[in-house]
């Protein structure tokens, strides 16, 4: 199968939907997919506003058809609702091709916490982008319900994993050299330092220890003069981040507006249990279907959580991040694509592949 991804968050871009679509694309290939990546770094582009980092393409509709057309796709993924999504989008729409997309981030709360916009408006603007996609990819049930209830149609259940060789178990917390001996325990955040996340309900905590943040944003500066207490570590390439996920003693994990939350799996692979609300996310991630908890503790009461979450044994939360794989993710997500032209008989692409 040759699929095309369209996608506005790619390299060397540094946030969730990047890990998740870079490990996608090597599960995928692995299957014997050809994919081709039509992502930002292809077109002339500018930095979004608010959000230094991350470059979205200028006018990228001509080139990115022309892409297209000289592809010939067998099947059409757009993984955002950024530039590049919307000139996918229409490019489909005006060629009368079939598409699947997917629900990554929660970016209408994010325009109300940064710029006011209702989220009325922002779900409205998402549900016409979504609405001609043959399936919507989403992450966790509680997306996936909250959406419906939105009005949003055509909703496929997805999920993330974690690379387990990566992130490898740590039975004790390991020293991070370069930040030297610090008191225990060491509560750890690693994320985009941004409106959505929450950030200040792990910040404020009156726990002891070592509170440490891996990350960059646009209230980066902000919350570093408030909080200087706080060791800012920046962003740090994957092979690092490991190392500080294993030299920390508690994972915190404060947003309420995450659809999934990699970052959890992360660093329960190294053996760092979570701390959360007990919110989509989390839910899906330490959550089963019983009801019970796994990996971390889930609590309206952060700090509470916290507490809890230090008393559990870290193989515990391995073994949760165990039941999360790359490899599952992506047949699922094969099995969601659609054929971009319709063929007698045809819906999904699994014999396009054979």
């Amino acid at each position: 199968m040759k699929l095309a991804l369209i996608t506005d968050a790619w390299q060397p871009q540094v946030n969730g939907v990047v890990t998740t679509l870079v490990e996608l694309v090597r599960e995928l290939q692995k299957l014997g997919h050809q994919v081709e990546v039509i992502h930002p770094g292809l077109f002339k582009t500018r930095p979004c506003p608010g959000y230094a980092g991350i470059d979205l393409a200028i006018r990228p509709r001509a080139e990115l058809s022309r892409r297209l057309a000289a592809l010939q796709p067998d099947a059409i993924h757009i993984a955002t609702e950024g530039p590049l999504g919307w000139a996918a989008r229409g490019h489909c729409l005006k060629h009368g091709l079939r598409f699947t997309t997917a629900f990554h981030t929660k970016f209408p709360e994010i325009l109300h916490a940064a710029l006011k916009i209702p989220l009325s408006w922002g779900y409205a603007l998402f549900r016409h982008f979504h609405k001609a996609s043959s399936g919507v990819m989403v992450p966790t049930d509680g997306v996936l319900w909250m959406l419906e209830q939105r009005g949003f149609r055509n909703l496929r259940s997805w999920t993330h994993g974690v690379d387990t060789d990566l992130f490898p178990f740590v039975a004790q917390p390991r020293l991070y050299p370069p930040v030297g001996v610090l008191a225990r325990p060491v509560s750890l955040f690693v994320g985009r330092v941004s409106y959505e996340k929450n950030i200040a309900a792990f910040l404020d905590l009156d726990i002891p220890g070592t509170k440490v943040v891996c990350g960059v944003g646009p209230l980066e500066a902000q919350l570093k003069e408030r909080y200087p207490q706080v060791r800012w570590l920046g962003v740090l390439d994957r092979p690092e981040l490991a190392k500080v996920y294993a030299a920390a003693d508690v994972f915190v994990f404060p947003s309420k507006s995450e659809t999934f939350g990699l970052v959890m799996l992360e660093a329960m692979a190294s053996g760092t249990p979570v701390a959360a609300f007990p919110v989509d996310g989390p839910l899906e991630v330490l959550g089963k279907p019983d009801g019970s908890c796994h990996g971390g503790v889930m609590d309206e009461d952060l700090k509470r959580a916290c507490y809890s979450a230090l008393a559990m044994p870290r193989q515990e939360a391995r073994d949760r991040a165990m039941d999360f794989s790359w490899a599952h993710a992506a047949r699922l997500f094969e099995g969601h694509l659609v054929a971009a032209r319709r063929l007698p008989d045809s819906k999904l692409l699994v014999a396009t592949a054979q």
